[in-house]
């Protein structure tokens, strides 16, 4: 049987298709699928099934940690296992090119160019430079590009965890890593739950039901989002500590991904009223938990994700950060042309419109900045090799 990715001694630099991963790949392009049909259904106007298909989609972002956790600490993992010190100079060198260029044109045009945006104020630019904007984020007055919190609460969690690898010193020492992990996200529970019983539960009464304060002190800070990446981390660990042990894991991959839709489908009931205290308590674990189970599935060789390989997710997956950061602007900027033109904005074709210029835009994003920034980013770490 063909090696598992999961187990190569040093995973490669940059994906080439005979070393990437489909599972993965659908995953992604599953992730940013979600959240632009969950954006489009809820910001914008849209037909009524994309609106109810979307309910779910706000947990794209959930999967997307959970993957950015495993993948990044797989990295990182192996890298003190073979060496017993992490290069954090070159993490955060690989971290620069892959986030900060793209991430600056984005925000440039939400800055400089008042008619992209597709709500109608932004949070202060420092706290978007400082990847500080999910803190104390108020939709009422900063709604616009408010999408980047996710993106602010890896930044700060990648900001921390290679620095916690290397106070541990070596992969002797690592399994503290599993405890401080199982420890957090406890932890984090009984924080949303002191946070709802506080600052959201008393406002349910009120005209906005809490929204406000449950989406300020619940779903947007880091201290209570941080399940998905620690599920994936944990994952990570599972499958490079011993062997053995991840060797059984990925023996049932199909397996692992029935599980995972009995764990989603338990966290669409547990979160049917997002706001609740039961969604706003159980309900990021319980999906972070069914992503961990999926991601588990997409790297076993004997499941389904695995085996089948696909063009359209792969190039999903590729785009899928362009995708993310640009779409509600090309959402918006479609919706309002075509509708000028005469386009109905809750129709099927331009729905379909927008599809299409969101994908479009994204690709000459990834085309000619994300992928020039990328070979800058090798060329670097090649003369710091060298150096």
């Amino acid at each position: 049987m063909e090696q598992p990715a999961i187990f190569l001694a040093e995973p490669p630099t940059r994906l080439t298709p005979a070393s990437r991963l489909h599972g993965l790949d659908h995953l992604r392009a599953l992730a940013i699928t979600l959240v632009v049909v969950f954006h489009y259904g809820r910001l914008f106007t849209a037909p009524a099934v994309v609106t109810a298909a979307g309910k779910f989609g706000w947990t794209g972002v959930d999967l997307f940690f959970v993957l950015s956790g495993y993948l990044l600490s797989s990295h990182l993992l192996v890298e003190l296992k073979q060496t017993q010190r992490l290069a954090v100079a070159s993490f955060f060198t690989k971290r620069f090119f892959r986030i900060v260029p793209l991430y600056s044109i984005i925000l440039a045009l939400y800055f400089f160019v008042p008619g992209v945006r597709e709500r109608e104020s932004l949070a202060p630019l420092w706290k978007y430079v400082t990847f500080t904007q999910n803190l104390g984020l108020d939709l009422r007055t900063q709604g616009t590009f408010s999408h980047a919190w996710s993106l602010c609460i890896e930044e700060q969690f990648y900001l921390v965890l290679p620095l916690v690898l290397g106070l541990l010193g070596s992969t002797r020492h690592v399994h503290k890593l599993t405890t401080l992990l199982v420890v957090g996200m406890v932890a984090g529970l009984l924080l949303r739950l002191v946070l709802w019983s506080n600052w959201v539960g008393p406002l349910v009464a009120t005209a906005d039901g809490g929204a406000i304060a449950w989406y300020t002190w619940i779903y947007y800070p880091t201290f209570c989002r941080l399940d998905g990446l620690f599920v994936g981390v944990l994952l990570a660990l599972a499958l490079q500590r011993r062997a053995p042990v991840a060797q059984q894991l990925v023996r049932a991959g199909n397996w692992w991904v029935g599980t995972s839709m009995l764990l989603l489908a338990g966290a669409y009931y547990v979160c049917r009223q997002e706001q609740s205290l039961g969604a706003s308590v159980w309900g990021f674990p319980l999906v972070s938990l069914g992503y961990g189970a999926l991601v588990l599935g997409a790297l076993s060789p004997g499941s389904v994700l695995y085996q089948f390989s696909s063009r359209v997710t792969r190039k999903l997956a590729d785009l899928s950060f362009a995708i993310y950061l640009s779409h509600k602007i090309l959402l918006h900027l479609t919706q309002e042309q075509a509708s000028a033109w005469g386009l109905a904005k809750a129709s099927w074709p331009m729905l379909l419109l927008c599809v299409a210029s969101t994908l479009l835009g994204a690709y000459f994003l990834h085309r000619l900045i994300e992928q020039p920034f990328l070979r800058l980013r090798d060329r670097v770490l090649r003369k710091g090799l060298q150096a």
